[in-house]
């Protein structure tokens, strides 16, 4: 059989600080809820990993710094020795398969609940997520959460550096700032969410401080080559409202730039929209790329290749992509050769633990062919939650 082979600057090889990448297309970070009920990854995250290490980088999942942290159940952790552990199982089986990894850094604030972490959930303010939220239980109402204290606030961004710190014992190459999706860091830039009149609220500048100093103390701990920074301007997810986007994310990035950070990754990003090139401007360094595919619609049928092909052309230099990857162990292969591509089958898979949706997606063989979902080679030993393009 011919096999086509697709010309696209996704599959070029380029460099992120240190590390080679074979090729641009960067597996974005997707909560699963896999982990044990304490937050250590099995050798099923392991196995799920290492079959999509052909992607140039992967980004593994939101993970918590602390156990306040905690949003739904079985979200990882990298605060204890335990947690290190379970992610060194899954580093060296990606590093085995030929692969490289960062490690997200996600809080929750107020996007958690008692019966999910055992403590009430830490916020800027005491503003309820207005929505029900997913605990072992089922869904129930969410809680008001404890304004966070100035010792709450050093406290916080000391356990950021220490999981920064952990996560390179567990073998990451570098860690990404959750400040998207309405997640803690995003609650302090948000106005209706960030109602403080300390040096943390009110102001633009204010906003903006917690963001920048839990990403100079983990680029203190690590190594600012290996920190990335995660932002979705305007996105209302978990009810955040900014309020004044187009004044918030310059100053934002202005503080960053001189850090010298790996990345700056924009999700839902569109040439089309203006905000794009206000970052593409504003970003002196690499900036990573996740396209707005249009979610929950159905994946593209290209999984993201022509709407990455734009991106790059309007000045990204890496694009990320989630159900493309979650659903295609072999995304840049079929991508490569436009080979069709299998879809995401249900969202109760998505988050619901087990094998079935998540270990079991087929690969391609070499004639084109379907073949049976990819083993353990190179492997040592229902939410709410946001899902990435």
């Amino acid at each position: 059989m011919t096999q086509t082979t697709v010309n696209s600057s996704l599959f070029q090889p380029t460099r992120l600080g240190p590390l080679h990448l074979p090729n641009r297309l960067v597996m974005a970070p997707l909560t699963r809820n896999r982990a044990r009920a304490d937050g250590v990854p099995g050798s099923l995250m392991a196995t799920y990993y290492a079959q999509r290490a052909s992607a140039g980088l992967i980004i593994a999942e939101g993970t918590t710094p602390n156990a306040v942290g905690q949003t739904y159940p079985h979200i990882p952790a990298i605060h204890g020795p335990e947690h290190v552990a379970g992610w060194r199982g899954v580093t060296e089986a990606v590093r085995a398969a030929g692969g490289r990894m960062f490690l997200q850094l996600q809080h929750g604030g107020r996007v958690g609940h008692p019966l999910n972490s055992g403590l009430t959930p830490l916020a800027p303010s005491p503003v309820p997520l207005p929505e029900t939220i997913h605990t072992p239980g089922g869904r129930v109402p969410s809680v008001t959460p404890r304004e966070m204290t100035a010792q709450d606030i050093r406290s916080t961004i000391a356990d950021f550096a220490r999981a920064a710190r952990n996560a390179v014992a567990a073998g990451f190459a570098g860690v990404e700032v959750h400040a998207a999706n309405g997640q803690l860091l995003h609650q302090f830039m948000a106005r209706n969410t960030n109602h403080r009149t300390d040096e943390y609220g009110g102001s633009v500048a204010n906003r903006i401080r917690f963001v920048v100093e839990v990403t100079r103390a983990v680029a203190d701990a690590i190594g600012p080559g290996r920190v990335g920074v995660r932002i979705s301007p305007a996105n209302t997810v978990n009810g955040i409202e900014e309020g004044d986007t187009l004044h918030l994310y310059p100053a934002l990035l202005d503080a960053l730039a001189g850090m010298d950070l790996a990345y700056l990754h924009l999700e839902f990003a569109d040439p089309a929209n203006p905000l794009f090139a206000t970052v593409r401007d504003a970003w002196p360094g690499i900036l990573m790329a996740n396209p707005d595919l249009g979610w929950p619609d159905p994946l593209p049928a290209d999984g993201g290749r022509g709407a990455g092909e734009r991106l790059l052309e309007a000045g990204a230099d890496l694009i990320s992509l989630g159900r493309g990857f979650l659903a295609n162990p072999d995304l840049v292969e079929r991508l490569r050769t436009d080979a069709p591509l299998n879809p995401v089958r249900d969202q109760y898979t998505m988050y619901v633990g087990g094998a079935t949706g998540y270990t079991d997606y087929p690969t391609l063989t070499a004639h084109g062919r379907k073949a049976q979902a990819p083993g353990r080679s190179g492997v040592a030993g229902s939410s709410a939650a946001t899902t990435t393009e």
